[in-house]
């Protein structure tokens, strides 16, 4: 990959520095490999902000679920908000889709993490895999209960 002091040392000028490169269509002087690294950089980013946002869906949704005590506009609007935001999300990386499964797969493993510490409920009072379908973690009217 050519370009390598730059592209190490400062990102920021090489980027814009690509990109000129790219809009004048001088693609033999433009750093490829980087670039094309840069751009599947870009799509993982796009699937990590995916499990992010089903991880704290899925938070809130074991919290209801397990502590009704506690319920309360909080949890209820970041649930909302979530489930805009994944909606929102998909409807920009639709190719995201196919990598729901495994997308929530990974978030329900975060989420349980993040309900033990915020629950103080041991592990296995938590089911060991996700108990809703990502259809139901979407829908408005979903509301849990303990099962």
């Amino acid at each position: 990959m050519g370009g390598d002091s730059r592209y190490e040392t400062d990102f920021y000028g090489w980027a814009e520095e690509q990109a000129d490169l790219l809009r004048r269509g001088r693609l033999s002087e433009a750093d490829i490999g980087h670039i094309a690294e840069e751009i599947a950089s870009m799509g993982r980013a796009e699937r990590r902000e995916l499990v992010n946002r089903l991880a704290v869906l899925l938070l809130h949704l074991l919290k209801w679920a397990h502590q009704p005590e506690r319920r309360g506009k909080s949890w209820r609007l970041t649930v909302a908000e979530q489930r805009r935001q994944i909606a929102r999300h998909l409807r920009d990386n639709p190719s995201l889709m196919p990598e729901i499964d495994a997308a929530m797969a990974d978030a329900y493993g975060d989420a349980i993490l993040r309900a033990e510490a915020e629950t103080d409920l041991p592990r296995d009072s938590f089911p060991w895999s996700c108990p809703w379908s990502f259809a139901e973690t979407l829908d408005e009217a979903f509301w849990p209960e303990r099962r």
